[in-house]
């Protein structure tokens, strides 16, 4: 299992998009399967309406079907951690979507798919960093 921020899976389904090719190929590297929020999931969905219409969006509701990708529910107890996190981070701010898959620490899960450099600042369990894939590339 690998959390997936919106990022990634738009650049997945963007065949446009400068990060396709390399999130192409760390998702080979990734164990199955991708899980992400339904607030990234939206977000993804809004974002791809833009980059491809119903197709590109049409894309994405088959990884979900295909069980590529798995939603996770964030529980009351996730939501009200969420507010938290987002004050916390006000500053670079944390949107909704991030702040989702922060306080997902049910899943117990520190390696997450995206191109969010944010991510590298967060924090899992308020003092592990994430491990981000796929590595920032250096020049």
């Amino acid at each position: 299992m690998t959390l997936c921020d919106a990022s990634a899976l738009i650049a997945l389904i963007n065949q446009r998009d400068a990060n396709h090719d390399r999130c192409v190929d760390a998702l080979s590297k990734l164990p199955a399967p991708l899980v992400t929020t339904w607030s990234c999931f939206t977000e993804a969905m809004y974002l791809l309406r833009r980059y491809g219409g119903w197709l590109a969006q049409e894309e994405l509701w088959s990884y979900a079907a295909d069980q590529i990708l798995v939603l996770h529910f964030n529980e009351e107890e996730e939501q009200a951690k969420m507010r938290v996190l987002m004050e916390q981070y006000r500053d670079i701010p944390m949107d909704l979507a991030d702040a989702s898959l922060v306080a997902a620490e049910t899943l117990n899960q520190r390696r997450i798919f995206t191109l969010d450099r944010d991510f590298q600042i967060y924090r899992f369990r308020g003092n592990q960093p994430f491990e981000v894939v796929p590595q920032e590339t250096r020049r």
